[in-house]
Parts: structure tokens; C-alpha cells; sequence
């Protein structure tokens, strides 16, 4: 069962996410554009350990991001913690997908706290300003064994 949009604010703000009335949805919390970045060098994902690939972080011109057809990540511009007992999901907001765009993201497990990053495919081109909805975070109940303890824990803040 998916928690309420309520559920999921005050996970949020528990923390110290600052959220406005237009982010509150029903069924989760809508996450801004904090930065947006082109990945320049290769990453790796091996079994003795994992490396980000180095990237650029983009300029809006004119107030917005004009971003061509690519792959490119989003860095939220909300700080997250997934409470214990739940496990996120970012799912894309409609507008973006309808604009022939979507948003990649892995699950948050329970325990999770930092400013979270996930893949912007973009298949024609967009402006997307600064602080823009993009995605919207909802939880689920879920049975789990500790809680998160990994290389991102904390991250971007």
C-alpha cells in the first residue's frame, strides 16, 4: 500500500526539506530541479566497487535549461529521508513524459537520507527551468531487514 501524499510531507519536513503547498499531492510529494549535469567521463560498476563518472554541471540560459535530445542527471532539489518501514519510488510527473522526456530512478530504501540524482532521458528538446516539478516521490510499506548504511547515504548535501 502507497502512503498518502501527507504521509510522505511530513517524512520530508521531519527532515529538513522546506516544501510548498504545489509540491503536496495526494498520493506523494513532487521534487524540483536542483541542478542538472552531462556526464563527461566514464563510470564503473565492478564487483570489488562502483565509480560515478565524472560530469558537468549545466548552466541555465535565460532562466532555463534548454537541454537537446541525450541523457543527461537531475539532481533534486529536495533534500529526502525515507522513513523506516517504507521504501521510495520516484516516479516522472505526466507533463514530462507527455513532452517526450522521462526520469530514471533506482528505489530508496528505508533508512535513505540526502539530495538523490536520477537519469533525465530526453527525446526532443526541452526548457526546464530551475525549481520545476520533475518527479514526485511516493512510499510503500515495507518489511525490511536494517536499514540503509551505503556509499550515498548523505549525499549532495
Amino acid at each position: 500500500m502507497f502512503d498518502s501524499g501527507a504521509t510522505v510531507a511530513a517524512a520530508l519536513e521531519a527532515g529538513d526539506a522546506d516544501l510548498d503547498d504545489t509540491q503536496r499531492q495526494p498520493n506523494g510529494v513532487d521534487l524540483t530541479v536542483g541542478a542538472v549535469f552531462e556526464q563527461t567521463g566514464p563510470g564503473a560498476v565492478r564487483l570489488d566497487g562502483k565509480r560515478v563518472g565524472e560530469r558537468e554541471e549545466l548552466d541555465p540560459e535565460e532562466g532555463a535549461y534548454r537541454l537537446d535530445p541525450g541523457t543527461y542527471v537531475v539532481r533534486y532539489g529536495e533534500p529526502v529521508r525515507i522513513p523506516d518501514g517504507r521504501i521510495g519510488f520516484v516516479l516522472p510527473r505526466s507533463t514530462l513524459l507527455r513532452n517526450s522526456c522521462t526520469l530514471d530512478t533506482a528505489v530508496w530504501d528505508a533508512g535513505y537520507e540526502g539530495v538523490g540524482e536520477g537519469r533525465l532521458d530526453v527525446g526532443h528538446v526541452i526548457e526546464v527551468e530551475p525549481g520545476a516539478r520533475i518527479g514526485q516521490l511516493v512510499f510503500a510499506e515495507a518489511d525490511h531487514d536494517g536499514t540503509y548504511e551505503g556509499t550515498y547515504q548523505g549525499e549532495n548535501r
